[in-house]
């Protein structure tokens, strides 16, 4: 922990870097696409006047979750045939791109978050193929923290070690996941340590290089594939992501919450190692991690 409370970096929730943004246009039609949540690519086309969403069964969307009030927020369209979204005094608040909101207009390529559900939302006269744009991204990105997801990671993480053995080259992998996570979410709530990882994956992908492949493979737990990085310097960047997310206070509305990561780091043995066999050493390590106090690289 830093001697120096001046040491420690605060951050409120990260606003999402806004996608590219298309007017909207009374031809259109607008729709929600589901980018994190249980049915992950469901369309929801936002018919008539007024589209409500909550856990009622009553309501325009039901999302039955603890996290999401009866009646949480309500979608609307104008007769310019402009859409904004309403908070409906729910108990958890409606985000949109991060930033709680009672009232918002929205925008082609808003996330409007209710609950621990992620919509996108989409609007235009070429919707169609936005919407199958969106599923092909999809299948290679996480959507709670626009990290690469697990399928892609393991992709990438073949293509790298065949291309490391047929050009001799390092290569390195290590995984982290949150220090007693189950903690944070019984603390604070599902929907808080939701902001946290997208907050955590925020804060350590600055600290990592272009070519560096990091991703979310499991609830709480992230791996990041390290080309032409060997053992030595890949247990520094692992000591410099342990670092800057000891230092950072997490922040979910007024709560403060404090992070620590264990981490497990292994390089490749060109000689003996497939995929599997690589990541059960780099997880390996990371159990050593925390069997030996947390808060630490192995």
């Amino acid at each position: 922990m830093p001697d120096d409370p001046e040491d420690t970096v605060t951050i409120t929730p990260i606003r999402a870097e806004p996608p590219p943004r298309h007017p909207q246009s009374r031809g259109g039609e607008g729709c929600l696409v589901e980018i994190y949540g249980q049915e992950l690519g469901r369309r929801i086309p936002l018919t008539g006047g007024v589209f409500e969403i909550g856990r009622s069964s009553k309501c325009d969307l039901s999302i039955d979750q603890d996290s999401v009030s009866r009646h949480h927020a309500r979608i609307a369209r104008s007769r310019d045939g402009h859409y904004s979204v309403a908070d409906l005094g729910s108990t958890n608040g409606t985000y949109v791109n991060d930033v709680a909101i009672t009232e918002k207009n929205l925008t082609d390529g808003d996330q409007v978050k209710i609950g621990r559900t992620i919509f996108k939302f989409m609007f235009g006269t070429n919707i169609e193929a936005s919407y199958h744009e969106e599923i092909y991204r999809l299948m290679t990105v996480d959507g709670l923290t626009q990290l690469f997801n697990r399928r892609f990671f393991n992709e990438t993480l073949e293509r790298e070690i065949n291309r490391c053995k047929r050009y001799a080259r390092p290569l390195s992998l290590f995984i982290f996941d949150v220090d007693f996570f189950k903690r944070i979410n019984d603390e604070f709530g599902h929907v808080a340590g939701d902001a946290l990882l997208r907050q955590l994956a925020q804060v350590v992908k600055p600290r990592l290089r272009r070519e560096d492949i990091l991703s979310r493979v499991g609830g709480e737990e992230f791996a990041a594939i390290l080309p032409e990085i060997g053992l030595e310097g890949a247990q520094l960047a692992a000591e410099k992501v342990r670092e800057v997310v000891e230092s950072t206070g997490f922040a979910f509305e007024d709560s403060l919450m404090p992070c620590t990561v264990s981490i497990g780091v292994a390089e490749l043995d060109t000689d003996h190692d497939d995929p599997k066999s690589l990541y059960a050493r780099a997880d390996a390590a990371l159990y050593r991690a925390k069997q030996s106090g947390r808060n630490r690289v192995c």
